[in-house]
């Protein structure tokens, strides 16, 4: 493209310097010769007024001699008792003298190495004389070789201006191109953070506009994919803990211990699998208009699950606020992954025989799911809360806790995490009711909420109305 538009201008500068350079030449030329014959005009004028006075010759040889060219000649006829008179050196020819004595005015005719000028006078005898003025060719051109030089430099001037104007706006354009060539060879290349300067004409800049949304989008939806599968492989812990706690009480023997180091092996690869795509940007959880589940009903399935892995380790569990309806704006699955994370932490990085509570309270604008133990608790809350910190002890990724704060974020909620009255953690969700996404807010427990039940957080989570395990 850059070398298209050179040569594009290169001929068009060429074509407009041709046609108005050659006429322009032709005007100087002729300027020229109207120069040295207007010159050789004037010559002719200064001898006529001595011819009426006189036809001495020396008077006239002096006239002749003191005109301004050095060329000019002056033929008069005979006449009664008179000869001819010839000053100068003639160098027109008898004829066309003659000719200009006849015709009674001013004439041109060619002579060697130039022109001659005659111009007729008439004397006071009745005849006419004819001044000869010599312009040589020399006259004629005098200029134009220098007039038609500036006009070459000019000219090409313009076409070497212009050749590198049309080169600059090549590159302006041509350059952005490449840019985008090459952004879109790195990011086929598998480099994600490929983007294109958005610089150059419109049209260009456009392109790299729509090029870096779809580069964002390949990543958004790449992103999207991680999470997919990482959300998927957490889901997978909790069936593993089950298997986990059965082959635990499974006792000693062959089989039994093959089993238990078959639940290891595949509780590291599903960790593995959480860890390699943990890195992805978090995608939104909420659910769409209108769409949503029952938080009591979820929360009282999923406790029937855990119960029994409860009974077994004998856990005391304790759930209030699920006896009547709870609408939330999230889906049902959603919220269901995240309960399963964060109980299946609890029967993770808890002992045998830790109590633990879900409380579930709905206010005007929220609903807090409150989950509470009574284990070690955790001892730095904010890194536990930072996707990707995780050290790994214990097959901890991380990514439970995130997959809760998306959920909670998704409404405009967020997450906390603090001291439980068990002795514990307890995990706070804020799950916003009226679907306002946008930043997390940070409330405490005295906000708009509307408690199902009077007394303190120790009272409603101790107290004996709730469904116990």
């Amino acid at each position: 493209m850059r070398w298209a538009l050179v040569k594009v201008s290169l001929a068009v500068t060429a074509m407009v310097v041709v046609a108005f350079a050659v006429p322009l030449g032709l005007v100087i030329r002729e300027m020229a010769r109207d120069r040295a014959f207007s010159n050789a005009e004037r010559d002719a004028a200064e001898i006529a007024p001595a011819l009426s006075i006189t036809t001495d010759r020396e008077q006239l040889e002096r006239f002749v001699a003191s005109a301004g060219s050095s060329g000019t000649a002056l033929h008069i006829p005979r006449g009664e008792g008179s000869p001819a008179v010839e000053i100068g050196r003639r160098r027109a020819a008898a004829e066309d003298i003659e000719a200009t004595r006849r015709m009674g005015r001013a004439s041109t005719a060619e002579a060697p190495g130039g022109s001659v000028l005659l111009q007729p006078v008439a004397l006071g005898s009745g005849q006419i004389a004819v001044v000869e003025v010599y312009v040589p060719d020399a006259a004629v051109d005098k200029g134009v070789g220098t007039a038609w030089a500036v006009l070459a430099g000019v000219g090409l001037a313009l076409i070497v201006g212009s050749v590198a104007v049309a080169d600059r706006l090549g590159v302006r354009m041509v350059q952005p191109a490449q840019r985008l060539v090459e952004g879109a060879r790195e990011l086929g290349e598998g480099k994600l953070g490929a983007r294109v300067p958005e610089e150059g004409p419109t049209e260009l800049r456009l392109a790299a506009v729509a090029f870096n949304s779809m580069a964002d989008q390949v990543v958004q939806l790449l992103a999207n994919e991680r999470e997919l599968a990482a959300d998927l492989s957490h889901r997978l812990r909790t069936p593993l803990t089950v298997l986990r706690l059965n082959a635990a009480s499974l006792g000693d023997g062959p089989a039994a211990e093959q089993t238990r180091a078959a639940v290891a092996q595949l509780e590291r690869e599903v960790d593995t699998i959480i860890r390699t795509a943990r890195e992805a940007k978090p995608q939104t959880a909420a659910a769409g208009p209108g769409a949503g589940c029952d938080a009591a009903e979820v929360v009282r399935e999923r406790m029937g699950f855990w119960s029994a892995l409860a009974e077994d380790e004998g856990r005391k569990w304790r759930v209030a606020g699920v006896d009547r309806p709870v609408r939330v704006p999230v889906a049902r699955a959603d919220l269901a992954a995240a309960l399963d994370a964060l109980l299946g932490n609890v029967f993770r990085h808890t002992p045998e025989g830790t109590a633990f509570a879900v409380d579930v309270h709905n206010g005007e604008d929220a609903v807090i799911v409150l989950v509470s133990d009574a284990g070690p608790g955790i001892p730095d809350p904010a890194a536990a809360m930072a996707r990707g910190r995780g050290s790994g002890t214990d097959g901890s990724t991380g990514l439970g806790l995130d997959i809760v704060r998306r959920l909670a974020e998704s409404t405009g909620g967020d997450v906390t995490i603090g001291a439980s009255v068990l002795g514990g953690t307890e995990i706070r969700v804020w799950i916003q009711l009226d679907a306002r996404a946008g930043e997390p807010r940070r409330r405490g427990h005295r906000g708009p909420v509307r408690r199902r039940r009077g007394g303190s957080r120790r009272a409603r989570v101790e107290r004996p109305g709730g469904v116990t395990g």
